[in-house]
């Protein structure tokens, strides 16, 4: 039979994935895996950023002469030597802020120092090796801060090295080692486990902020959409009765008007043909807005003169409301005075100004005005604060309210101010522009003066 072509044999295979990982952990134990930058460096609150740094400092402080005490007492280390190792066990834990890793390395080396430099000493009675208790409690705190910074792979990687250490420390001197080194391999697991633990539970509150945060401004941007293209529906209807109506005008001008040479009639007849292309154009773009399946309105868009039946219906439902419609708004609805747009938008406007206090403010005291002032029709939709909790008449919001009524008044021009009252209520101001009034047309036949 042919030689098999299945792979490599499972020896090699094993070997090959046993390299891999120790080039790993080689590349994990000399790169740090974050910035250099210290624990809560982005938090706003400066106290919590200045916190690592003290805390560090505090713990230098503490273990330099703990450590020169305790070599020189206990274990008879003269006073040099003593200041040189507690100096290379205790000085780096400055660095435990923002650089762990290489704090690590030079704590670890020191450690290993310390305990040859006790080994060529005479044993002393009560006291333990490899490790001494200052060098134990400090390379605790290394390891805290290497699994609140490190990666998985680098904190796996420092702990097989502090338990290789130990254990060649040990094989050296077996009647020397009384357990240190065992302590530290289980302590320093723990503490290793422990952060990490914390670390990867910080993270993860990280990512569901920033994925928190991702939804909302998706959130906001569909809503946003959705109000655009349901504006745009409305302005079709608005639009195309002024192009039917041009249509009709040009094409029944012919009939209408006696005496019209051919270049008239031809120029009516284009007219008719220009805007029956640009109804069709506004039909095929509303088809695409509409191709949920939803399909439009067949009654005429609502408008100012439907302000008081809402406004009517609305403190049917419960909510006490009244209203205020300036004269001369009323004269101008009534003469065609106000573009449909407007029209369209102040009354969407007061309908979900109203909508928002049912949801919101349930059972509140509401004033709708609507005046003209200084060429603008000005909508003001004011309400207290509830007098008592109770239930929403309508709990289904869209969250289109607020979208909606600044988008109406960005289409139109105006301004829109909204906002709460210092007495618990809320605003909604929204200032519309009107054309300029149209000045008297003079008579056909003016007196002579």
């Amino acid at each position: 039979m042919p030689p098999s072509s299945a792979g490599p044999p499972p020896a090699d295979g094993l070997l090959s994935a046993a390299r891999r990982n120790l080039r790993e952990l080689a590349h994990g134990l000399s790169h740090a895996s974050h910035p250099p930058t210290a624990l809560f460096a982005d938090s706003p609150r400066p106290r919590l950023r200045l916190l690592p740094y003290a805390v560090v400092i505090a713990l230098a402080a503490v273990f330099v002469p703990v450590t020169i005490d305790v070599l020189t007492n206990d274990y008879g280390v003269s006073g040099g030597v003593a200041g040189s190792l507690a100096a290379g066990q205790a000085v780096p834990l400055l660095m435990l802020a923002h650089r762990p890793l290489q704090a690590w390395w030079i704590v670890c080396t020191a450690d290993i120092a310390g305990a040859l430099v006790l080994l060529a000493l005479p044993e002393q009675q009560g006291t333990i090796w490899p490790w001494t208790p200052p060098a134990l409690v400090g390379y605790l705190f290394v390891l805290l801060a290497l699994g609140l910074r490190e990666s998985r792979r680098t904190v796996t990687g420092v702990w097989l090295v502090t338990g290789a250490a130990g254990l060649l420390l040990h094989l050296i001197a077996p009647a020397r080692s009384d357990g240190g080194a065992l302590l530290l391999f289980v302590l320093g697991a723990v503490v290793l486990v422990s952060g990490a633990a914390v670390r990867e539970r910080s993270e993860a509150q990280r990512r569901l902020v920033e994925q928190r945060t991702i939804s909302e401004a998706e959130r906001a941007q569909r809503t946003l959409l959705e109000e655009r293209t349901r504006i745009a529906r409305e302005l079709h209807d608005v639009v195309a009765h002024h192009m039917s109506v041009i249509t009709v005008q040009a094409d029944s001008a012919p009939y209408r008007i006696s005496g019209l040479g051919e270049e008239a009639q031809a120029e009516f007849a284009s007219i008719a043909a220009a805007a029956r292309e640009s109804l069709a154009e506004m039909r095929r773009l509303l088809s695409v807005l509409r191709s949920d399946g939803s399909r439009g309105e067949l009654a005429p868009q609502p408008g100012l003169e439907r302000v008081q039946q809402l406004v009517e219906a609305t403190v049917r439902a419960g909510l006490p409301a009244e209203l205020s419609l300036a004269a001369e708004v009323a004269d101008a609805v009534e003469r065609g005075g106000v573009p449909q747009a407007v029209d369209l938008s102040a009354y969407r406007i007061v309908q979900e100004a109203l909508a928002n206090v049912v949801r919101h403010a349930p059972g509140a005291r509401t004033r709708v005005s609507v005046t003209v002032h200084d060429g603008r029709l000005t909508v003001l939709v004011v309400n207290d604060r509830p007098r008592e909790r109770v239930s929403p008449l309508e709990t289904s919001g869209t969250g289109h309210g607020l979208v909606g009524m600044r988008e109406r008044v960005r289409l139109t021009g105006g301004t829109l101010r909204t906002g709460p009252l210092p007495d618990g209520g809320f605003r909604v101001a929204a200032r519309l522009p009107l054309p300029p009034p149209e000045p008297p047309s003079a008579s056909l036949h003016p007196e002579d003066p």
